[in-house]
């Protein structure tokens, strides 16, 4: 029997990382870097870094020469910590797949198409950490911002875990992917003892206790519309529609009039009072009809119009400044996330949850408050932040006079609502 000796299998030239001394071989250029108030005459050469950066569109390595004096070292502006991408990356990258949407993969193809970057997704993956981490700080400013707002809109929808929720104000953007859907959630992110303005939501149980509230009027008059295609028919629910509508209408015109007193706002909001009474008060206080079919979800939603009136929660809007008889800006905001939903392009664990909850809200009020929202806005925003020490989040905290709470527990929130959320419970 002859046995035939296998070839050798050709080993690949190079196993493990490159090394430094060839990655400042391949830059295009270098620079040098010295600490700051530091005389470069005073100064010594440390080490040599390299760094991927963004120039005219297209990725160039760059070498820095790390220059110290004494304890003090250089700081290459743009390039987070000893990372070897510049900060222009990370923003693309996280503005790519947090609020555009694409995959990691599609990101990871397209800085590779468009600006020549080689970037594997496991790179991707542990820079949208690093940026993630970086930015934790200026998440939590938002959350203290946010529950010290005077109007809020606020929605939530299901979610590959548990669920994710919108907090939106004028100028800020909250999200949290990967939260429960119940009210002990809502009360860590809007303490009821702290927040005093105005909650923007829909009629659903967890939202029920708060100061001041509005509720949207889309879903009451979405109700109302569906019960004339359920019994196109029958004139009563088609009339309860029209006249539910025109009553909102009026109060629009009402709210938007800028020739309006405080107390004529308030006389005009008694007499839409009024209106709403004559229009439902025959079904509510009728106590003959059966709450079966059509009938019962017209005598539900007659009884849900009386409470929120009797509360003072659908006129809102008419008495105060900035306030939406909707709550469509925070259903618009969800829109792309239940897309995302149904295709399966959501992250699967917690700490994905968290990551993406810090990295969207940041762009996403970035991208209210800037007045062009560009990368080199962002770039030169972010940047701002580190020769400050501080961000435009933090000064406007400080303007407002807004303080944080003391801490009560050492895990900060995310950590509460997103990973000690679901943690397996001590026997």
């Amino acid at each position: 029997m002859f046995f035939c000796k296998s070839k050798p299998k050709n080993k690949p030239k190079r196993q493990g990382r490159i090394t430094t001394a060839e990655k400042i071989a391949k830059a295009a250029r270098t620079e040098q870097v010295y600490p700051d108030d530091c005389p470069p005459d005073d100064c010594n050469l440390s080490h040599t870094r390299v760094a991927w950066r963004l120039e005219d569109g297209r990725a160039v390595l760059v070498a820095y020469e790390i220059y110290r004096c004494g304890n003090h070292f250089g700081r290459p502006i743009g390039v987070p910590g000893r990372g070897e991408f510049g900060m222009e990356i990370l923003v693309a990258l996280a503005y790519q797949v947090y609020v555009i949407g694409v995959s990691l993969d599609k990101a990871c193809q397209v800085l590779g198409f468009f600006q020549g970057l080689s970037l594997t997704k496991s790179q991707a993956d542990s820079l949208l950490n690093q940026l993630a981490h970086q930015w934790e700080a200026e998440f939590d400013t938002l959350c203290m911002l946010l529950a010290n707002s005077a109007v809020v809109h606020c929605d939530e929808t299901g979610w590959s875990i548990n669920s994710v929720w919108a907090f939106l104000t004028e100028r800020l953007t909250v999200m949290f992917y990967g939260v429960h859907q119940d009210g002990e959630t809502l009360e860590q992110i809007l303490d009821k003892a702290t927040f005093e303005g105005v909650l923007i939501s829909d009629d659903a149980a967890i939202y029920q206790g708060f100061s001041k509230a509005q509720k949207c009027w889309a879903h009451l008059i979405g109700k109302a519309i569906k019960l004339t295609l359920q019994a196109p028919e029958d004139p009563t629910y088609r009339h309860f529609a029209d006249s539910l509508l025109a009553i909102y209408r009026s109060a629009k015109r009402v709210a938007a009039d800028k020739r309006y007193s405080d107390a004529g706002r308030k006389r005009r909001v008694g007499e839409l009072d009024d209106e709403l009474l004559a229009l439902c008060l025959e079904r509510w206080v009728d106590e003959t009809q059966q709450m079966d079919g059509v009938e019962g979800d017209y005598r539900r939603l007659v009884n849900e119009i009386m409470r929120l009136m009797l509360a003072e929660e659908l006129f809102v809007f008419v008495t105060t400044a900035g306030v939406d008889g909707n709550n469509n800006a925070s259903e618009r905001e969800l829109r792309d996330d239940a897309l995302r939903r149904k295709t399966g392009r959501t992250n699967k664990t917690p700490r994905g949850a968290r990551r993406q909850t810090i990295l969207t809200s940041v762009l996403r009020t970035l991208s209210k408050q800037l007045r062009r929202f560009t990368l080199a806005n962002v770039i030169a925003e972010v940047q701002r932040w580190a020769v400050c020490g501080r961000s435009c989040f933090t000064d406007q905290a400080n303007a407002a006079n807004v303080r944080r709470p003391p801490a009560v527990e050492q895990r900060s929130l995310l950590h509460r609502i997103i990973l000690d959320a679901d943690a397996p419970q001590p026997t």
